[in-house]
């Protein structure tokens, strides 16, 4: 028989459609995931620096220690000084003249051993104490013993330090000054006959005359005489400095100029 259920009623037209159901979509097919690569060995560049976008605690590296310097070395200074008493920095010499050749360049033992004989003008580079000590090896007693000549000056310098309360080598250079000579005659030959006519003295033969007669003061006082050679160099070069005529230089001096006087 058929079916005699009345038909459905006929939607209102006021009424609406519900909407279809969404269709479901299957999900995509899982992806395959290549095999993963060997790490490349960190590159000896220095670190990227931080995005600004990434959070401050990752920007963030832990800093490596720090080593500590270290200390530097004490350098251990040695001051120069004459016999590792005298400061040769501390001496003046105040004839413009002398000055360019008077040595006072510091220096413990004076003893160059010729450095300078062979040059010309070597002596100017030579200290001025061992100048002095050269000039004492002059008689039979001092020829050719430097050492024994170098521990009389070293003695008569600690005299004069007793004495004046001053630097011995500044006392020598006060001598020197005032018993170099100014003027000395020389002869000129006119025709058969030599005149003597007074000339000056460069100031390196003042110097060499100067210590010259001051060491054969000091030697021929010394000479039988109960007082050592130490003690008559000290009084030497302490009357030369106070330009006295008891010294042996000075009245030498004197009486070059005396003479180159009266023969201008």
């Amino acid at each position: 028989m058929p079916d005699e259920s009345p038909p459905p009623p006929p939607p209102e037209k006021d009424e609406v459609p519900p909407p279809p159901p969404p269709e479901e979509t299957p999900p995509p097919p899982p992806e395959e995931v290549p095999p993963a690569a060997p790490e490349p060995a960190p590159a000896a560049e220095a670190p990227a620096e931080p995005s600004p976008e990434a959070p401050a605690e990752a920007a963030e590296v832990p800093a490596k220690a720090k080593k500590e310097p270290k200390k530097p070395k004490k350098k251990y200074t040695y001051e120069l000084k004459l016999f590792e008493k005298y400061d040769l920095s501390e001496v003046v010499v105040h004839d413009p003249g002398l000055a360019r050749y008077i040595n006072l360049t510091p220096i413990v033992i004076p003893h160059t051993g010729g450095r300078w004989a062979s040059k010309p003008f070597g002596k100017a580079k030579a200290s001025i104490v061992e100048r002095l000590i050269n000039g004492m090896m002059r008689s039979e007693e001092y020829t050719g013993k430097k050492a024994k000549a170098l521990r009389a000056v070293r003695e008569a310098f600690d005299l004069i330090a007793e004495r004046t309360k001053q630097n011995p080598v500044q006392v020598l250079v006060a001598a020197l000054e005032k018993a170099s000579p100014r003027e000395e005659i020389t002869r000129l030959r006119f025709g058969g006959i030599s005149v003597p006519r007074a000339v000056d003295v460069s100031p390196s033969r003042r110097l060499d005359m100067a210590l010259r007669n001051i060491c054969v003061g000091a030697t021929s006082a010394s000479f039988k005489s109960p007082k050592p050679i130490q003690q008559c160099l000290a009084d030497e070069i302490l009357k030369a400095s106070r330009g006295e005529m008891e010294s042996a230089a000075i009245a030498k001096k004197e009486e070059l100029e005396r003479i180159a006087m009266s023969a201008r």
